[in-house]
C-alpha cells in the first residue's frame, strides 16, 4: 500500500507575501503538516497571518523556548505565565531545593542565542505517541511536575508528545513542523521576573509590536503568583485534586474572598478621594463581568460610607436608526458611537448639580430606548457608578470635568496554567463566558456566538484597550476555579458545532483545554459571584 500524502507535500511553503505556512485547516480542523491526506479534505494553509496559524506560531515558540530553558537551566522551572495581548510574561523560577532565580537581563542574554540558534538550524519538531506508563515515567524522571499531574487526572491508553531532540512536552494544540518555520517573527524582552516572549498578531503579521504599557498588568500578575502560592493551587492539575479531595468549596470561598477584598481597596481608594470624586468609570471587555463588578464595588462604597447610583452605558444606546454601521453595513454595536455621548452627559451633569432626572433605559427587546417614568437624584455623598465597554473612552463622558472621574478597568486577566509550555488565555475564558451567557440568557445559538465573536474582539482593540492605561486601578475578574463549572455548560454547546461548521476549529480547540479540567457543581459558587452572571442563580439584580 502506498504512503498517504502529508499535508505537507500538498500545500505550498509559503503564502503569496513570503510567510512560511505552519499548518493547515483540513476540514475546519487545525492540522500539522505532518499529518496524512486522507480522501480528499479541504485544505486551508495557516500563516502567522490568520488567528490559528498565529497560535501555532506562538505555540511553537513557547515550546521552543522551554526546550532551551531545559539545557541552560536544568535545576529551574520554565513556566509560561500570562498573556500581554499577542505576547507572553514566562518565567525562570529558582530550583525548588534552594538557590536564585536568574535575574531577567541575564535570562535573556542566555536565552536569546540559544533560541536563535534552534531557529536558525530549522530541525524537526515531531509528534510522538507514546503509552500513558511510559509517558509518566518519563516527566517523573524530569521532575515535570505540572504535566504529571495533568496525567495523574487523565488515563488515556496513548499519550502524545511534542518532541524536538530529545527535548519532550504534552500536545496541547498543533506545533509547527519545522523550528525554522517560526524565524525572525519573536523577541524576548526582560521583565521583572522573568521575560515576555513577543510575537506578531493575526491583523499586524509581520511586525513586532513594542509592548503596551504593562505595569498595571503585571502589579496583577505577581498578585496572583503570590495568591497561589497561598491556596497551593497554581496549575489545573491541582484544581482537579482539589476537586478529588474535596477541597473544592474551601477553594471557592478563599478565592471569592480574595476577589472581594480586592474590590474593597478600590473602594477604598474612591472614598479617600471624595468629595472630588462624583463619577466612577468602570469598563472592561465582553463578559469581563462588568455587571457583577459594578454590584459587588457599590456594595463596597456603602461600606465606606458613600451613597452610590449604578448606571449602565447600555440604557444609552442610541437604537438600531441611529446606530454606526461598519464597512459591510452591518450595525455596529461595539462603536463609541452607538451609546448617546450627549444624552449621558446632559443626565450626569444634572445629576451632580443635584437635580431630577428621568434615566434613560433601554428595551433589548424594541432595540429602542425610553425615559423612566420615576425621578432619579443623586443622593448626599452620593457617586455615580457607570459601567460599561466604552466607560474609559473620554468621548463618551468628553461633558464632564476629568478630576471628578475616577477610572476602573476590568478584565479576567488571569487563569491557572495548564502545565510548563500551555497556558489558558484571558480571551479564551471570556468566550467559553460568553458562550454559556448567550445560550441561556439571550437564546443566542453557539454558532452566532463564534460568528460574532471576531467583532467583538476587534471592537474591544479598537474601543477599550487603548483607553487601559489611563485607569486609576485594574481589577481582575477571573476565578480559578471557573473552568470546573463552566465545564459541563461549556462543553454540551461545543459539541453543537459539526466538522461543516466554519467555527469548528475553535470549538475543538477549546474542548481540547476542557478536557483536562475535571468538572466541579455550582452548588459552592456564591450568589454574587461573577460567574453567577454567567450560569444564572445570582441574587443581584440585572
Amino acid at each position: 500500500m502506498d504512503t498517504p500524502r502529508t499535508i505537507a507535500e500538498t500545500l505550498p511553503k509559503t503564502d503569496a507575501a513570503g510567510r512560511p505556512v505552519l499548518a493547515a485547516l483540513a476540514n475546519n480542523m487545525v492540522s500539522p503538516l505532518a499529518a496524512p491526506v486522507i480522501g480528499e479534505p479541504e485544505l486551508v494553509p495557516l500563516t502567522r497571518a490568520d488567528p490559528h496559524g498565529a497560535l501555532v506560531h506562538r505555540g511553537t515558540l513557547v515550546f521552543l523556548l522551554a526546550k532551551c530553558a531545559a539545557k541552560l537551566f536544568p535545576a529551574c522551572r520554565f513556566r509560561v505565565r500570562n498573556s500581554i495581548g499577542p505576547a507572553l510574561w514566562c518565567t525562570v523560577d529558582a530550583p525548588p531545593g534552594g538557590g536564585a532565580a536568574p535575574a531577567p537581563d541575564a535570562l535573556v542574554a542566555k536565552l536569546r542565542p540559544a533560541l536563535d540558534a534552534l531557529v536558525q538550524a530549522d530541525v524537526p519538531i515531531v509528534f510522538e505517541p507514546v503509552a500513558y506508563g511510559n509517558a509518566v515515567a518519563l516527566f517523573e524522571r524530569l521532575g515535570r511536575k505540572d504535566e504529571l499531574n495533568l496525567l495523574r487526572h487523565r488515563n488515556p491508553p496513548v499519550v502524545v508528545l511534542s518532541r524536538c531532540g530529545d527535548f519532550r512536552a504534552l500536545n496541547q494544540g498543533t506545533l509547527a513542523s519545522r523550528t525554522g518555520a517560526v524565524a525572525g517573527f519573536y523577541d524576548l524582552v526582560p521583565v521583572d521576573g522573568g521575560l515576555v516572549l513577543n510575537v506578531p498578531s493575526a491583523d499586524k503579521p509581520d511586525a513586532v509590536e513594542p509592548l503596551p504599557y504593562v505595569e498595571p498588568y503585571f502589579k496583577v500578575f505577581r498578585q496572583h503568583g503570590a495568591r497561589t502560592a497561598v491556596t497551593g493551587v497554581e496549575t489545573i492539575g491541582d484544581l482537579n485534586q482539589a476537586i478529588l479531595e474535596k477541597r473544592f468549596d474551601v477553594f471557592v470561598r478563599t478565592v471569592e474572598a480574595l476577589q472581594t477584598k480586592d474590590l474593597a481597596g478600590i473602594a477604598d481608594q474612591i472614598a479617600r478621594h471624595k468629595p472630588s470624586v462624583r463619577l466612577v468609570l468602570l469598563a472592561g471587555p465582553s463578559s469581563a463581568g462588568k455587571t457583577t463588578t459594578a454590584h459587588r464595588l457599590c456594595t463596597q462604597l456603602r461600606v465606606d460610607g458613600l451613597r452610590p447610583l449604578r448606571l449602565s452605558t447600555d440604557d444609552y444606546f442610541v437604537g438600531d436608526a441611529r446606530n454606526p454601521r461598519d464597512e459591510n453595513g452591518k450595525l455596529d454595536w461595539e462603536h463609541v458611537d452607538a451609546v448617546d455621548a450627549e444624552r449621558l452627559a446632559q443626565d450626569l451633569n444634572a445629576l451632580f448639580a443635584g437635580e431630577p432626572v428621568h434615566l434613560r433605559r433601554f428595551s433589548f427587546k424594541q432595540h429602542d430606548g425610553y425615559d423612566e417614568e420615576k425621578e432619579t437624584r443623586l443622593p448626599p455623598n452620593g457617586v455615580v457608578v457607570l459601567e460599561g465597554i466604552h466607560a474609559l473612552n473620554p468621548r463618551l463622558t468628553r461633558g464632564i470635568a476629568d478630576d471628578v472621574k475616577f477610572k476602573v478597568f476590568l478584565n479576567a486577566l488571569t487563569q491557572l496554567v495548564l502545565d510548563s509550555c500551555n497556558r489558558i488565555s484571558a480571551t479564551d475564558t471570556r468566550l467559553l463566558r460568553r458562550l454559556v451567557r448567550d445560550f441561556h440568557f439571550r437564546g443566542i445559538s453557539p454558532l452566532k456566538t463564534f460568528e460574532l465573536w471576531p467583532m467583538v474582539v476587534a471592537g474591544e482593540r479598537k474601543w477599550i484597550y487603548p483607553f487601559q492605561g489611563e485607569a486609576d486601578a485594574v481589577f481582575n475578574s477571573s476565578l480559578d476555579y471557573e473552568l470546573a463549572v463552566l465545564k459541563p455548560y461549556a462543553a454540551e454547546l461545543l459539541n453543537q458545532v459539526k466538522p461543516w461548521d466554519a467555527a469548528f476549529a475553535e470549538a475543538r480547540r477549546l474542548s481540547g483545554i476542557l478536557h483536562n479540567v475535571s468538572l466541579a457543581k455550582s452548588d459552592a459558587v456564591p450568589g454574587d459571584s461573577i460567574l453567577r452572571e454567567t450560569i444564572g442563580g445570582s441574587q443581584l439584580d440585572y
